[in-house]
């Protein structure tokens, strides 16, 4: 038999992006804990529909944990209580009967609310259009082990590629810092061949557009690792930080 439970939704409301926003008050009955806290959220907006009220606007996409644009701030946890999910894969069974649920959009300058959950996250593709490109011959495609590269460097190079953009780690800093996604885009690079020609250019010009962009700097407190839903490792921070400085060594 299906489990069920219901729950008041405490949900953050914000017209726009300059005005001012508050908290409203939901409840929702006979959830399925078998359900994602998106489907939960479809199910509440069919509600305020019904009732002739405005739905609530949050970010979704793939609804697979691939995309990263299911950002919300869901009981002080980017994502949710869960580890190592995205708001899309996190169930209705982590939450329990009766229990009052609040969902925020992420908190960050660098972020800025466009409506209710949705936020601006143009500054991560700002930051990535500033690392530029790879300087590859563009002849027939290459042997798979034309390239020697060590297993090491190909496992780390995966991981930090696996970082999907979605925000989370500005969300749980205190600072604001953006420092494990730029990190995690560096890196990836950064490790590879294909990627050497550039990485001094690349690190310089992501490290300064990230800060010409408002997020906060590094202070090593590690909850953008705790709370990244692809758990990338700030080992990657003082990739980062190494590239940068050599660079700067090299001017």
């Amino acid at each position: 038999m299906e489990k069920t439970i219901n729950l008041k939704l405490k949900v953050w409301r914000q017209d726009g992006p300059k005005a001012k926003g508050r908290f409203e008050t939901y409840e929702v009955k006979d959830i399925s804990t078998d359900s994602s806290f998106l489907e939960m959220m479809d199910v509440l907006n069919e509600q305020l529909i019904q009732e002739g009220k405005e739905p609530i606007a949050f970010d979704h996409d793939c609804r697979e944990g691939i995309c990263g644009m299911c950002s919300m701030y869901i009981n002080g946890h980017p994502h949710g209580p869960d580890e190592d999910v995205t708001t899309c894969q996190l169930h209705m069974r982590k939450f329990k009967d009766g229990e009052t649920v609040t969902v925020e959009p992420w908190r960050s300058a660098g972020f800025p609310i466009i409506k209710d959950l949705m936020v601006n996250r143009n500054a991560f593709d700002q930051i990535i259009a500033a690392g530029g490109y790879v300087s590859v011959s563009t002849g027939g495609v290459p042997d798979a082990n034309a390239i020697p590269i060590s297993k090491e460097d190909a496992d780390e190079a995966m991981d930090a590629a696996s970082c999907i953009g979605c925000g989370a780690c500005v969300a749980a800093c205190k600072n604001g810092s953006a420092m494990l996604f730029v990190s995690a885009k560096v890196s990836q690079l950064a490790l590879l061949p294909q990627g050497k020609v550039e990485r001094a250019r690349r690190a310089k010009r992501m490290v300064a557009k990230m800060d010409e962009l408002g997020f906060g700097n590094c202070t090593n407190t590690g909850a953008c690792e705790v709370e990244c839903p692809k758990g990338v490792s700030i080992t990657n921070i003082a990739r980062m930080n190494r590239e940068y400085l050599m660079a700067k060594f090299k001017d």
